[in-house]
């Protein structure tokens, strides 16, 4: 189950392990039971701190982690793919490795006092997922009131059909949906303690230069910024942007593949060694022209002489009825922490550009039927995987189709699109949908600024708007090509452009 080359890894990290681990099993004679056991088995011979008992736990096949004084975190099913660093992560914290979080949040989460018992159900494919089971997990390793349990849905599909889950991470609380998608430490804190952590921004001095947004764009800005020695700061929802959203990134010069959430770690990595004050977890609700420009934020106020704006870009929705109502419930926008859970299911892709055509090629291998509807004459995807979509024979191509609606009860049931040749009116059953019909810049919240009809900020060749002071970059901007390589160089230019502004003033 283990190859070679990932046990002399885990091997070496267990060397860190401080104390003496107990693993739990809760197993019977079933088959995934048996898979269970034998990804413990090969476990216990890397580190002499690991033991191994039996137990009957709440979820079977499952098995706990603890030690002298934790016993809050299981793992139903087996935490490979995207969950094995978690696993490997939670056994070097129960065996007592403190959590690399900031000391604020180790003081929130020991304040808690009253008990939390989370489930977060995941998909082993899902990119997304990690963040929310690792903070779970800490939150359980710091404070005895508070126990996690991740749940592999593909191992556990009686249990997920019965709650209705057709979207990962989704998190309960006490038996109760918590929240369904990604979630930071910061949030889940601030949902179940009575107050938001004071970040004190009001009391922060004022910045040169601020860059809104924490993608490739705002990063990079952040850097140049910083490098020319002015006073820096970035304010993010979430550093890692749009990106953190990508798997596979293969066109990146001198970088031949990397995954997004792992790209935008060693961005941060890179952002960190810089004197760069990082503010994440914030949302910035309104820019006020004054002297200093004021950012007014959902945690305070911050001040700047000048302003980087590099939101991004965010799903384009195609606003029609039962988008809304049944996203989560059958309607999604990731492949690839949503495609398991509709396996041998009837589902739908729109969209015909590469994005939706290689959502298709992906739930080809998982659904029993797909079905690509494109609004234009053809489709627009690269031919190589026009190519390889048309090698598969469960995957049905309609071009030309308007789509007018999404129906179901409690979960899509079906879709209905017109034939825009014909006129005809046609309805299929689908207990999916996948929407990838590209991206909207994420702009709704600003009006200081001129944009175009796309809602894209217009920008000069130094990346300044039509505001004193202002600046952008990435895919927020009317740049004509979105592409992490050319986000970043925006950037770039809109860090020296600001720069040389000041210079001037």
């Amino acid at each position: 189950m283990l190859d070679s080359n990932l046990k002399n890894q885990v091997k070496q990290y267990l060397q860190l392990l401080e104390r003496e681990v107990v693993i739990t099993a809760s197993l019977d004679e079933s088959e995934n039971s048996k898979k269970v056991k034998e990804f413990i088995d090969e476990l216990l011979p890397l580190s002499d701190k690991l033991k191994l008992k039996e137990g009957n736990l709440k979820y079977t096949p499952s098995f706990s982690l603890s030690s002298e004084d934790i016993e809050g975190i299981t793992f139903a099913g087996i935490p490979l793919g995207h969950e094995f660093e978690s696993f490997v992560l939670a056994l070097l914290q129960v065996g007592g490795r403190v959590p690399k979080i900031e000391e604020s949040q180790i003081k929130r989460i020991k304040s808690i006092d009253k008990e939390l018992d989370f489930q977060t159900i995941v998909s082993l494919s899902c990119h997304n997922c990690p963040e929310v089971v690792q903070a779970l997990n800490i939150m359980a390793v710091l404070n005895p009131k508070i126990k996690h349990t991740m749940i592999d849905g593909s191992m556990f599909k009686d249990y997920v059909e019965e709650l209705g889950i057709l979207a990962v991470p989704t998190s309960y609380l006490k038996g109760e949906l918590f929240y369904n998608g990604k979630i930071s430490l910061n949030e889940i804190l601030n949902k179940v303690t009575d107050e938001k952590e004071d970040l004190k921004l009001d009391e922060k001095e004022e910045f040169d230069v601020l860059v809104i947004g924490g993608g490739p764009a705002g990063a990079t800005a952040a850097i140049y910024a910083a490098r020319k020695g002015i006073k820096t700061g970035l304010v993010a929802k979430e550093f890692g942007g749009q990106v953190k959203e990508t798997l596979a990134i293969e066109n990146i010069t001198g970088l031949s593949y990397t995954e997004g959430p792992k790209f935008m770690d060693y961005v941060r990595e890179h952002v960190q060694k810089y004197n760069v004050d990082i503010i994440d977890n914030v949302n910035v609700e309104n820019i006020i022209e004054a002297n200093p420009i004021k950012i007014i934020t959902d945690h305070g106020e911050l001040k700047s002489k000048t302003i980087i704006i590099a939101t991004g870009a965010k799903w384009r929705l195609i606003g029609v009825p039962g988008e809304i109502e049944f996203r989560n419930k059958g309607v999604a926008y990731c492949t690839h922490c949503d495609g398991p859970l509709f396996k041998n299911k009837r589902v739908t892709v729109i969209g015909g550009g590469n994005s939706g055509i290689e959502a298709a090629i992906d739930l080809a291998g998982i659904a029993k039927e797909v079905l690509v509807l494109e609004f234009l004459p053809e489709l627009k995807a690269d031919s190589i995987l026009q190519d390889k979509l048309k090698e598969l024979k469960n995957v049905r191509v309609i071009t030309n189709a308007a789509t007018q609606s999404l129906e179901g009860g409690k979960v899509l049931e079906k879709i209905t699109y017109q034939d825009r040749v014909s006129g005809e009116v046609i309805t299929e059953d689908t207990q999916g949908c996948f929407i990838q019909v590209g991206l909207v810049p994420t702009t709704e919240w600003l009006d200081n600024v001129e944009k175009n009809s796309r809602g894209e900020i217009i920008v000069d060749e130094f990346g300044k708007t039509n505001k004193e002071g202002i600046y952008a970059a990435g895919d927020c901007t009317n740049s004509t090509f979105k592409q992490i390589v050319i986000a970043q160089g925006s950037g770039a230019i809109a860090a020296l452009g600001a720069y040389n502004y000041l210079m001037t003033k």
